[in-house]
């Protein structure tokens, strides 16, 4: 990962954003203080935060795994009239 000090960071503030918008690698934020910060993209964090709710559900993760084993040709097909 990326290291970058504050002052830097705050020298380049667009460049970093359009960065880690582009790449979605996340850079660190350096100080002198010891109390470092990450920038990440924002779709990145949606993703984290999806991910963190979807492990929060129980059951979900281990049923992801078990339907992402299913042959493909065993899967239902999509039908926007079907009732929920």
């Amino acid at each position: 990962m990326t290291a970058i000090s504050v002052t830097k960071a705050r020298e380049n503030i667009y460049q970093i954003l359009a960065d880690v918008n582009n790449s979605s690698q996340p850079i660190t934020i350096t100080n002198n203080r010891g109390k470092n910060g990450v920038l990440i993209s924002e779709d990145d964090w949606n993703a984290i935060q999806e991910t963190l709710y979807l492990n929060s559900v129980p059951g979900m993760a281990e049923s992801i795994i078990e339907e992402g084993s299913e042959p493909l040709e065993e899967c239902s097909v999509y039908d926007s009239d079907e009732e929920w």
